[in-house]
């Protein structure tokens, strides 16, 4: 518990304390100086704190608010006599007000629990020696030596050492991932089993674990259009409930003929009832739990407004490279008439190669427990691929079609259909051979995020039904992943300002889904821009919500929630304007007594804090 809620809670039991002793001394015992001890303790802890922000709002912030209202009333009922009333109100809004706090600090929480993932600092290998730094003193290039049950103190790369890490803290991931040199490691993930040395990549500031505690304060500074306008409202609207106090009297006492003590009454329940404290907490209290849910799954919204946009999507744009795919090659398939011994020649010729499309094959022998083949003198071709001999002096290749002519290969029916069938499925092939015979054909294609067809289906399922994938590969690339993630629909061959006018010319409002660079524009120019966090730091920085998992089937839980959020927020309104329409005329009326208004206006706001503290309990 913080300190400024501790502090709350105390004065709340104090008010409530002093009331209850007051009541005693009036009712049970008749004991005028315990009745008036108990009162105005309940008057000096409930009326204080409440009348300093309102004396702070008053004069520095030269506005009214709903604080100053609730002391007034509770002075203007003590001044009819009726003291009891007046603590009892206080007690109740220091009650909501403490129950406010508590809400909103469920989610500063959050960000306290992300900072302490932060160890104090770390060993790091310098000139052959061990040293202790602290966080500040870990500069880009050191070596850390992190130790079983260490925290990682920033972001590295293993260079040394193989591990288990928990990532749960930054990801949610619950099962441990195995790590081995050139494996990343996230700041504040825990190594399980085995001592290693990481390079850092990135200072302590500037880390994945700093990113998120950066993204997360910005969120609870952020508000809403529908918070900002409820803000922009309670001083006026406190200044017209003051305005219609001394009216709602003058109409009572001189125009229906009430005395000084009933009209002074109907105009203090008058002014309890009017007052919008529920009105004012309605959407703060809702929004902020609804973005502590969604942290809690992976999903950072940076400000309260990202969740209203994210209720009211109609369509969602995909990028395709490294959105709905991985943005790593790997091999599909081989067509061959051995394909263990043309997986074993590719890979010892790729071995000499660093394109992508080498690596993947290269990687592909390494799981499949194949040894490369041994081959020398390997020599890339520009535009072509690569050539080797072979221990018998035969040159060996693989490459594209110009390469398979260049060597004088030609292919076969079976071959050819196979090299069609790749092409047809977006796939980058690669020829194998030896001399002027083709030994096989492989195709090699960016491979799509686990279980992201799910996770667009269910993305429908809540009713975003029109999703549309921009990608500035190629048409038959674009087809390919389109089909295989039950996409229908999508933009094939786009720069970035092709992806920008899009997001303009889709029926609103549109949410883009990004990870690199050239979606930051798109993204920008979104209502709502949601990046991976597996992407570059200009698209975090410019989307409004990040996947801290990468992982797009908690999308669709995020549109429920932003959804329910939206209708939770409607809910509360209508509820704080119903109490409001419907008890202050009634008071005026003389037919709502001043301890029964006191409820309808605390019960309102207690219950609206509650119906948003009901969202924490959500799962995405």
């Amino acid at each position: 518990m913080s300190p400024e809620l501790r502090r709350a809670v105390i004065l709340t039991a104090l008010t409530l304390a002093g009331l209850l002793v007051g009541l005693t001394g009036q009712y049970l015992l008749h004991l005028p100086a315990l009745q008036w001890a108990g009162y105005v303790t309940a008057f000096l802890a409930g009326g204080i704190p409440a009348g300093r922000e309102a004396l702070h709002s008053l004069f520095v912030e030269r506005k009214l608010d709903v604080d100053l209202l609730m002391v007034l009333a509770a002075l203007g009922a003590a001044s009819i006599g009726q003291a009891a009333d007046g603590a009892i109100l206080l007690f109740l809004f220091s009650l909501s007000n403490t129950l406010q706090d508590w809400a909103m600090g469920r989610t500063s929480s959050a960000v306290q629990a992300l900072m302490n993932l932060n160890p104090e600092g770390a060993t790091v290998l310098r000139g052959g020696q061990e040293k202790w730094c602290e966080l500040g003193d870990i500069r880009i290039g050191d070596l850390l030596i992190v130790r079983p049950g260490e925290r990682v103190a920033a972001d590295a790369r293993i260079v040394r050492g193989q591990t288990s890490v928990d990532e749960s803290p930054i990801t949610g991931e619950s099962a441990p991932v195995d790590k081995a040199p050139g494996a990343e490691l996230a700041s504040g993930t825990v190594n399980l089993n085995g001592s290693v040395q990481a390079e850092v990549l990135r200072p302590a500031g500037e880390s994945t674990l700093a990113r998120l505690v950066t993204l997360m304060e910005q969120a609870q500074t952020q508000k809403s259009r529908t918070e900002s306008l409820t803000e922009r409202w309670e001083s006026p609207y406190a200044m017209t409930v003051l305005l219609a106090v001394p009216a709602v009297y003058a109409l009572l006492r001189f125009g229906f003929g009430l005395n000084v003590d009933d009209a002074w009454y109907r105009a203090m329940t008058f002014m309890v009832v009017a007052s919008p404290c529920a009105v004012v907490i309605s959407t703060p209290a809702v929004m902020l739990s609804a973005m502590a849910a969604a942290a809690r799954a992976g999903v950072l919204f940076k400000s309260s407004a990202a969740v209203e946009a994210l209720a009211g999507v109609g369509t969602v744009a995909f990028d395709k490279t490294g959105t709905l795919t991985q943005a790593r090659m790997t091999l599909g398939g081989v067509v061959a008439d051995d394909e263990q011994a043309t997986l074993a020649l590719a890979a010892g010729l790729e071995a000499h190669s660093e394109h992508p499309i080498a690596q993947a094959i290269v990687t592909a022998a390494q799981e499949r427990g194949v040894t490369p083949q041994a081959v020398t003198d390997a020599q890339a071709i520009p535009g072509h691929g690569i050539e080797a001999r072979l221990p018998d002096g035969q040159v060996a290749w693989a490459g594209n079609v110009r390469l398979a002519d260049r060597q004088g290969a030609r292919l076969d029916a079976a071959q050819q259909a196979a090299l069609s069938e790749l092409g047809a499925r977006g796939s980058s092939s690669v020829i194998v051979g030896v001399g002027g015979q083709v030994l096989g054909v492989m195709g090699v294609a960016d491979a799509l995020r686990p279980d992201i067809r799910p996770a667009l289906d269910a993305l429908k399922a809540s009713g975003v039904t029109h999703r549309v994938m921009l990608t500035g590969d190629r048409e038959e690339v674009a087809r390919s992943v389109a089909a295989e993630v039950g996409l229908s629909e999508y933009r094939a061959g786009l720069l970035p300002e092709d992806k920008l006018r899009l997001i303009g010319e889709l029926p609103g409002p549109v949410a883009m889904v990004g990870d690199g660079v050239n979606d930051a524009p798109a993204l920008a120019r979104a209502d709502l821009g949601v990046a991976v966090a597996s992407g570059t730091d200009v698209a975090i920085e410019s989307a409004d919500v990040v996947l801290m998992r990468s992982d797009l089937g908690k999308l669709a839980g995020a549109v429920r929630l932003a959804r329910d959020a939206r209708r939770t927020v409607i809910t509360n309104l209508l509820f704080a304007f119903g109490v409001i329409l419907i008890v202050a005329p009634l008071a005026v009326a003389g037919k709502v007594p001043l301890p029964l208004g006191v409820i309808a206006h605390e019960g309102g706001t207690v219950f609206v804090v509650f119906m948003g503290l009901r969202l924490l309990g959500r799962r995405l």
